[in-house]
């Protein structure tokens, strides 16, 4: 016995001295360098049309263009997985989701011991920090300071766990509590000695897109256009079809509408009193001032058939509005205080969504799809003073590839198995030639809410294939040029058989590269 726990000591203190020797190498490596701060702002739900350095079809958002205009735009952004957790997981680890174990909101929990990019910072000598949503059911690692909201977070008066594993409320509208935080860790927290990262994870916009008081009575004179394929009918696209995200059909009256009246009932009604029951009586008397007159409108006129969706239509846009309204100013003061401070020259700003999100395309809220609108993520970037390049990067990113661009920039080697590339080459204006020519995506979280099936695909500059499977077996081709709004499956017709043979060897090499085990069965999608 006394033989094996001196042989467990030696182990055990030879692994520590190894891992402190790892430790040293990484912080001396990054010392060797200039070491930039790193401010990742990332919300929920933000789609690019709803950013006018994207699209200015509908509103104007000037804090989140001055990135833009100051730094670069990524318009071949995309995520592997669209949907808040396992998104989050993505981008964290650098890994798809069958390599970080995170596959769906349902039924994991976050491998808390397992390898970060925030945990590799530290080791490089970086303070680190969380402040906002976290959504991986177990508590954050790899931070100097972390303050995160349970779940999904409230819109107002929200609850924050603390790192004492205390629950508290705050007062207040939730973008500008985090950023409020965010500011003062950055201005009074932390070691000012060392190089910073922040992860600044807003609430907003997620469902169901609670405005703050100030910013109600905004966007009610505009009428927002349907787009084209609102009134889609799925032909040829049985999975879409089965879905539960319809503006028409699953929006719910009173949780997502707010048209909250005692005599009327809905499958979320509760949830939503549950949320406005928070208010203090104030903000209550401003909420009810001003849907009180939209209700009584509402339902005295009735509105039925395509005059009722249309009337769904605006009051989702407005609302979802209205919540990127404090959002994109909350940026802004992020931007001002770096400024002020004299830190911007020396600091990377990158801001982002979870996935991206459907204004009415295809008939649809939420996210979820390999399709487009949910697969795409807006990125945009403010270089330090040293990068030289601005505008347009048009290469195929994937949040996985966030990890070792932020590792890369601090002079942080970066692990072998982060299957994500870093993008330091493409922000030193570069143009590499062996660049990635396709994307891998896979979507687990089936049945559920919304009902959106199992698939996994491959996507190109030029097509589409995706595999819906589980309790389905369907596949679907797109060629996005011809077709950008992904309306006709072209699956199996005359003329693309060479197409779906690249294709599908395309897929099942990216399969094998990131070591997904449903390529040995679609019924085996999880170890």
């Amino acid at each position: 016995m006394k033989n094996l726990q001196s042989g467990l000591l030696y182990s055990l203190t030879g692994a520590a001295a190894v891992a402190s020797l790892a430790s040293c190498s990484a912080q001396k490596k990054a010392e060797e360098q200039k070491q930039y701060n790193i401010v990742y702002i990332m919300t929920d739900d933000h789609t690019a049309q709803m950013m006018s350095c994207y699209d200015h079809r509908y509103m104007e958002t000037p804090n989140l263009d001055r990135i833009a205009a100051d730094g670069v735009r990524f318009t071949n952004s995309f995520v592997a997985n669209s949907l808040s957790g396992p998104s989050r997981a993505c981008m964290i680890t650098g890994k798809h989701s069958c390599a970080n174990k995170f596959y769906d909101n349902t039924t994991c929990v976050f491998d808390a011991s397992q390898q970060t990019f925030p945990k590799l910072l530290q080791q490089a000598g970086y303070e680190t920090a969380l402040i906002g949503k976290w959504h991986l059911e177990s508590l954050p690692t790899g931070f100097n300071y972390w303050e995160i909201v349970p779940g999904q977070g409230d819109y107002y008066n929200p609850a924050f766990i603390t790192q004492d594993n205390d629950t508290i409320q705050k007062h207040g509208y939730v973008t500008n509590l985090i950023t409020d935080d965010a500011i003062n860790w950055m201005e009074n927290q932390r070691n000012k000695d060392k190089p910073f990262c922040i992860l600044i994870h807003h609430k907003a916009i997620h469902r169901n897109w609670l405005a703050d008081t100030c910013n109600l009575a905004l966007y009610e004179d505009k009428t927002f256009p349907l787009p084209d394929n609102f009134f889609d009918d799925y032909e040829g696209r049985p999975a879409a079809a089965a879905q539960e995200m319809s503006i028409v059909k699953d929006m719910d009256m009173i949780y997502d509408l707010k048209m909250l009246r005692p005599d009327k009932e809905s499958r979320l009604k509760s949830m939503y009193e549950k949320y406005i029951g928070r208010m203090d009586e104030g903000q209550r008397a401003a909420w009810d001032k001003f849907y009180g007159p939209i209700i009584e409108d509402f339902y005295k006129k009735n509105p039925q058939g395509k005059e009722l969706a249309n009337w769904k239509f605006q009051r989702y846009m407005r609302d979802y509005m209205k919540t990127v309204k404090s959002l994109d100013d909350n940026v802004g003061r992020v931007l001002d205080y770096l400024k002020e401070k004299g830190m911007d020259d020396n600091t990377l700003v990158v801001y982002t969504s979870d996935q991206g999100f459907y204004m009415g395309e295809h008939g649809w809220f939420d996210k979820r799809f390999m399709y487009e609108e949910s697969m795409r993520t807006p990125l945009i970037m403010r270089l330090p003073k040293d990068f030289q390049r601005k505008g347009d990067i048009d290469e195929m990113v994937q949040n996985i590839d966030y990890a070792p661009t932020f590792l890369e920039l601090a002079g942080v080697e970066v692990p072998e198995d982060i299957q994500g590339v870093s993008l330091m080459p493409l922000l030193k204006g570069e143009k590499p030639a062996d660049w990635r020519k396709a994307l891998y995506y896979h979507f687990y979280e089936y049945p559920a809410e919304h009902m959106v099936k199992r698939h996994y695909g491959v996507r190109t500059d030029h097509y589409k294939l995706i595999h819906f499977y589980n309790d389905i077996d369907v596949w679907e081709l797109y060629d996005l040029q011809a077709d950008p709004t992904e309306m006709r499956n072209i699956y199996g017709q005359p003329g693309t058989e060479e197409i779906i043979k690249d294709l599908k060897a395309q897929l099942t090499a990216l399969q094998e590269q990131y070591n997904d085990p449903v390529r040995f069965s679609p019924e085996r999608d999880k170890e």
